[in-house]
């Protein structure tokens, strides 16, 4: 689950390292695409075959500090948060995203309004 990728990108970021190796999800594969589009990793690969598949991650640093600042898990196994695409605001005064789950795709809230299309909110990442 998406939970568990951030969440080694989070402490990967705080041991400094270069590279993680996350176990192989599609909605995994589709949030990390996500935020290498948006510059918060470097580069996200795929590697692999059947069972032992993984994603590799590499981790972005910017003068030695790390790309993301704080992410916090908005829809939980326990409790899902739905939102419209007119109830999106922006996040952090528009230094950070949202990310949902909408019928189109994972998708963040810039993208979400611009298609008028709203969905699960899953996290918001600055």
């Amino acid at each position: 689950m998406y939970l568990n990728a951030i969440t080694a990108i989070k402490n990967g970021l705080e041991r400094k390292f270069e590279k993680i190796k996350v176990p192989y999800s599609k909605n995994d594969l589709a949030v990390l695409e996500l935020l290498s589009k948006r510059g918060y990793v470097d580069s996200v690969s795929r590697k692999g075959r059947g069972i032992k598949r993984i994603i590799e991650v590499k981790l972005k640093y910017s003068n030695d500090n790390p790309q993301i600042s704080g992410v916090k898990f908005i829809s939980k196994p326990s409790r899902r948060v739905y939102v419209g695409y007119k109830e999106l605001k922006k996040s952090h005064q528009g230094h950070g995203y949202f990310v949902l789950s909408t019928p189109n795709g994972i998708r963040d809230g810039y993208e979400a309004r611009k298609e008028k299309v709203g969905g699960e909110l899953l996290f918001e990442i600055w």
